[in-house]
């Protein structure tokens, strides 16, 4: 999240106020994704201040930068009245890979609200992430997991709402929202905003996994996965220019659901933390290299995946 200029941040943070102001409230994400120029993306925005975490950026308030953002009185309440809590969760988030060396790091905590309304016809699915202070690659140095998204699964055939909220106060907002699985990576220039449909496939990230340079056209594309809903941040214990935010604001996903108990619907990989590769690591030398961290999460009823497993299986590493 590379610092600009006070003066430049503040013009910036002026000129989309200006277009955000009275936009509060959970969103409609769409299954058929959203008309941008040059084609449609799976993508809509919200907080668009301070480039992805590039810049200087600005937390919503109710009166600007608001776009997709509700604000609760605490991270325990629904974001939409005629919502009760009904469970919640804290779960670790584990990172095993070739970067650990084969062994367990506890990078970070995961946590879970579901809250449903009087009518048991709809529940709110919120999640957040806090990363910890623990190095999880076998190089010199300390390195540090940087969640810049959270995918999560279940959404398949379900019209939904979403947004995000800065609870507790020192949390990194939500840039983008998208039904998609693909997380696109974003660096300081050069990159998509609402990256188009026409990949192709799904990976898990799709990007330039190597710095410097500069990702291609393709590289910056993301297709429909109506099944998953993606959430862009920026989240790290110690980022590489030294505006560090630990832990992510709440994220929301509105959808039908019935009177089961949510814990009879929670599933190993329904949900994904990613490391996209927006920067080197927070040494300033040791590669941010694409990974992807599955953890166990609640899903809407209506999702049954074959045989209890969430696909697409986690790729682990890259």
């Amino acid at each position: 999240m590379k610092l600009i200029t006070l003066k430049l941040a503040v013009i910036s943070a002026l000129g989309i106020a200006s277009s955000q102001v009275l936009a509060t409230g959970l969103v409609s994400l769409p299954a058929t994704g959203v008309s941008v120029s040059g084609g449609t993306s799976a993508y809509i925005l919200c907080n668009t201040t301070g480039n992805f975490g590039s810049g200087f950026v600005t937390k919503p308030t109710t009166s600007a930068n608001n776009v997709c953002a509700v604000f609760p009185a605490n991270e325990s309440t629904s974001p939409e009245s005629g919502f009760s809590l009904v469970t919640s969760a804290t779960r670790n988030a584990v990172m095993n890979n070739t970067y650990t060396g084969g062994v367990n790091k506890t990078v970070g905590q995961v946590t879970e609200y579901v809250w449903r309304n009087d009518a048991e016809t709809e529940c709110i699915y919120g999640l957040k992430i806090q990363n910890h202070n623990i190095d999880y690659h076998t190089a010199a140095g300390n390195q540090y997991f940087e969640v810049n998204d959270i995918a999560r699964a279940g959404f398949s055939g379900l019209t939904i709402s979403v947004g995000y909220s800065t609870i507790p106060t020192v949390s990194e907002p939500v840039y983008r929202i998208g039904r998609t699985f693909t997380s696109v990576q974003h660096r300081s220039s050069g990159y998509a905003s609402q990256p188009l449909t026409g990949l192709g496939s799904s990976p898990s990230i799709n990007g330039l996994n190597s710095y410097p340079g500069t990702a291609s056209a393709s590289q910056q594309l993301a297709d429909i996965n109506t099944n998953w809903v993606n959430f862009t941040t920026d989240v790290n214990f110690l980022d590489d220019d030294g505006s560090t935010v630990i832990a992510s604001g709440m994220t929301y996903v509105k959808a039908a659901c019935n009177s089961d108990d949510p814990e009879d619907h929670e599933y190993n990989n329904a949900i994904r933390l990613r490391q996209t590769f927006q920067e080197l690591a927070g040494d300033g030398v040791t590669a941010n290299s694409f990974i992807e961290v599955p953890v166990r999460g609640f899903v809407p009823p209506s999702y049954v995946p074959a045989g209890g497993i969430v696909t697409p299986a986690p790729t682990s590493p890259f």
